[in-house]
């Protein structure tokens, strides 16, 4: 039997900042909470000094791209879930736009077969939506399966679902919650006509957020909104990137029964136009990160809780790929789950939000909205996915210190002003300062109470 001890750590859960504690845990889950006698519970098989330590729940990231099957020159599961638990994150849930991609619940279950052998993190997947797949969507289990993707824009071939006639029938009839990646095609290619017009060949990156602009959100969002409220579908927007959706998502009939929720990306977060100048296509992902007034209304909105989760939308791409010197040729798409809790620790640091909000809109909202169970929040009963964080360290970007198989981000050289300094996953040590300690992959299919 394993049981671990974690003494003295300041447990950040369920909105507070709690005194300092224990936590026991047994056979992968918390056992226990507060000041543990020793006579009550069996003695440990170690105990780790967390004085002066924040202890989080593990976050749940419910949008990322590992690449595998299909692209595994740029990721796989083991690597990319091992990067996450070197940040913290100790669950994810992985889009379907693979090669093939996950549009068949038989592929759906080849990439949890492979998830099983290889990952580090808890795991997820989402079912790929097309014009002609709705079979295959009204099939999914909601015990088993996290939600259903549409490509509202931003994709090609058979996954990009942009006819009015099959979005009202996949929102009307989709057993499960839809998660929508919302840019207006047509829009964007009118702006990629201007900028060709204006530059030629040689369109800078700093051109992406008015290519990929505000009005095409806009009118995509605005349209699963509509669709979403006419069939009471189950709806979560994906990365929210401009000020005026944020204004849509705060209306009333959005909020009372949380039908139609939304997410922030930690890259929308924290950098803005401004950056382009400096890290160009490094930075070019879709939806684009567009304005400091953008980036402000979607800080403002994960404080008043327009918007209900925070991710990465992790997505790499090789370094040569992101280097190609033609903006069209370039991939959109950065790498992100390692540093999406330093970025999101630097900005509690800089007072834009505290501790609560944090641990809320990447564990307890995650949870919550897709109702998994037994994760997402420090109690007894549940899985001990746990992260501990040093306040008072810091830890600057390396290359030896980056785990993507890419091994390149753009925040190369930043210095945080936290540290990572522990992960655990269903109760077992999976990162400890830097290293991960010789042991099979420990993460669990995540399981959803319909």
């Amino acid at each position: 039997m394993d049981i671990l001890r974690i003494n003295n750590a300041t447990i950040v859960n369920d909105n507070t900042v709690h005194p300092p504690a224990d936590i026991l845990i047994r056979n992968g889950r918390i056992a226990a909470i507060g000041r543990i006698s020793s006579r009550q519970h069996p003695a440990p098989t170690r105990e780790i000094d967390a004085t002066g330590r924040l202890l989080l729940p593990g976050l749940i990231d419910d949008q990322v791209h590992f690449r595998e099957p299909g692209q595994s020159h740029k990721a796989s599961i083991a690597t990319e879930s091992r990067a996450a638990i070197a940040g913290g994150v100790t669950s994810y849930m992985d889009m379907p736009n693979n090669i093939p991609p996950a549009t068949t619940h038989a592929l759906l279950e080849a990439k949890h077969t492979a998830a099983a052998q290889t990952s580090s993190a808890n795991y997820a997947f989402y079912l790929g939506a097309t014009h002609d797949n709705l079979a295959e969507i009204k099939r999914a289990d909601p015990r088993t399966t996290c939600g259903i993707k549409v490509f509202m824009g931003s994709s090609t071939g058979n996954m990009l679902v942009d006819d009015p006639a099959v979005l009202e029938k996949i929102f009307a009839e989709s057993p499960l919650l839809i998660a929508t990646h919302c840019e207006h095609t047509p829009t964007i290619q009118a702006n990629e006509a201007r900028a060709r017009q204006r530059y030629g060949d040689t369109v800078p990156a700093s051109e992406h957020p008015r290519i990929r602009s505000a009005e095409a959100c806009l009118k995509s969002t605005r349209l699963a909104l509509e669709i979403a409220r006419r069939h009471n579908t189950r709806l979560h927007i994906l990365h929210i990137t401009t000020a005026p959706e944020t204004a849509l998502l705060a209306s009333p009939d959005t909020r009372p029964n949380k039908r139609i929720t939304a997410e922030a990306c930690v890259h929308h977060l924290w950098f803005s136009d401004a950056d382009y100048a400096r890290l160009g296509n490094q930075i070019k992902c879709n939806p684009a990160i567009k304005t400091t007034a953008d980036r402000d209304a979607i800080r403002d909105a994960i404080r008043n809780d327009t918007i209900d989760t925070i991710a990465t939308d992790h997505a790499p791409h090789t370094w040569t790929e992101k280097q190609s010197p033609s903006y069209f040729q370039a991939p959109s798409g950065l790498p992100l789950v390692q540093h999406s809790l330093p970025i999101l620790l630097d900005l509690w640091k800089d007072g834009i939000f505290d501790l609560a909000t944090i641990v809320r809109k990447t564990s307890h909202a995650v949870a919550d909205l897709f109702h998994i169970r037994d994760r997402g929040y420090i109690r007894e009963g549940f899985h001990a996915d746990l992260v501990l964080v040093n306040p008072d360290a810091t830890a600057t970007v390396t290359r030896d210190n980056i785990h993507y198989q890419c091994h390149w981000s753009p925040l190369e050289g930043h210095t945080f002003r936290t540290r990572v300094e522990m992960t655990l996953v269903n109760g077992q040590i999976v990162y400890e300062n830097g290293t991960f300690p010789p042991r099979p992959p420990s993460g669990q299919r995540l399981v959803f109470d319909s």
